[in-house]
């Protein structure tokens, strides 16, 4: 039977930051110091693109460092899976253009798909299905966002949350004898995996104009200001911070117990919980109303990283292997959710050959 799994991960970070006293200086106004900012949302540093530094810049870079890792060559690489939120043209694909300039072969595969927080979850479900159906080999799949480019300097909600950042997965199908293709095997492998989406949400996280559905006018351009400390025009993105959160806390913790009982009625031991790193206050509740999970067990990169939207779950992972949370033969479960409304959460179990690639910093 193929199964699926992950061979490794890289990822890549900008090099400009942005620092809680440039926050505290923008927000003095609110007396915001840089201590209030970090006790309040856990972030002291963020990642930062610079001004011509797309995404899919950002996603090549990563896909460097795995490729310069020697885990894979360029022309084993049979499918390209890009997720992002921010991509450098309306058309094409930016995935198209990733595969030329990585120099990839033209038999190979390539799609975007638009999501956030739960895009890496959503991705290797769709990887697992490439590969598992004979479809590909081994499957690229990237990640990666520039929200800073979405934001107003001057709005309080959103500013001091995001960072920019991109990784690369190598996926691979590989022949085992096994009853299921999933985790619950006992096998290296990825999933079982559950999904959810509430659109009626989709205003709480959103960009309402600059598409078909508003076009940018000399209107939508308009700065406005409330009485949050939001500061933004309609082609900036808005977040309505309180909404996410109770929605967040209302399907995250039955989403993580459905998992741990499928995993429990077939023996399987989850080593790791690794969430997408929203903020630390979020993640801190979330940990609590999941039953108060075994913080040795819980990862949390949120300080030097920021929200990085579909790349925190990945980035998470390649820090959890430097810390030791994380190593290959353990099950972990990787839990998403926010924009879209969109959630999603999957069993990995990484395999013995599984390696990362470590940032820098």
């Amino acid at each position: 039977m193929k199964v699926a799994q992950i061979r490794g991960i890289a990822a890549y970070l900008p090099e400009g930051r942005l620092e809680n006293k440039e926050l505290a200086q923008v927000f003095s106004n609110w007396n915001w110091t840089e201590e209030k900012i970090e006790r309040k949302i856990g972030i002291v540093s963020r990642p930062i693109a610079g001004e011509g530094e797309t995404a899919t810049d950002l996603g090549v870079a990563a896909a460097e460092r795995l490729f310069e890792s020697g885990m894979v060559a360029r022309d084993e690489i049979d499918f390209i899976v890009f997720c992002t939120q921010s991509p450098d043209y309306f058309l094409p694909t930016s995935a198209c253009v990733i595969q030329s300039r990585l120099g990839l072969k033209t038999t190979c595969g390539a799609f975007d798909f638009n999501l956030g927080c739960s895009g890496y979850v959503y991705g290797l479900g769709l990887c697992k299905g490439l590969l598992e159906s004979g479809l590909a080999r081994k499957a690229l799949f990237i990640t990666s966002e520039t929200y800073s480019k979405y934001i107003n300097k001057k709005d309080r909600v959103t500013r001091p949350l995001f960072g920019d950042g991109a990784t690369a997965t190598l996926l691979e199908a590989v022949d085992l004898d096994v009853a299921t293709s999933d985790v619950l095997s006992g096998a290296p492998a990825i999933g079982p995996f559950e999904f959810g989406t509430d659109g009626a949400g989709a205003d709480m996280l959103v960009i309402e104009a600059g598409a078909s559905r508003m076009p940018a006018t000399a209107e939508t351009s308009i700065e406005r200001s409330d009485s949050r400390g939001g500061y933004r025009s309609k082609e900036q993105l808005y977040m309505n911070g309180s909404g996410i959160f109770a929605f967040s806390v209302e399907v995250v913790p039955p989403l993580v117990k459905r998992c741990q009982a499928i995993a429990a009625e077939h023996n399987v031991s989850i080593d790791a919980y690794i969430f997408h790193q929203a903020n630390k206050f979020m993640l801190d509740r979330l940990r609590e109303e999941c039953g108060n999970l075994d913080k040795k067990k819980f990862y949390n990169n949120i300080m030097t990283r920021g929200n990085t939207v579909s790349s925190s779950i990945p980035i998470a992972i390649i820090d959890a292997v430097r810390d030791g949370m994380v190593a290959p033969g353990m099950c972990a479960l990787l839990v998403g959710f926010g924009v879209g409304l969109s959630w999603g959460a999957g069993l990995v179990r990484f395999p013995e050959n599984f390696q990362v690639v470590p940032l820098d910093d």
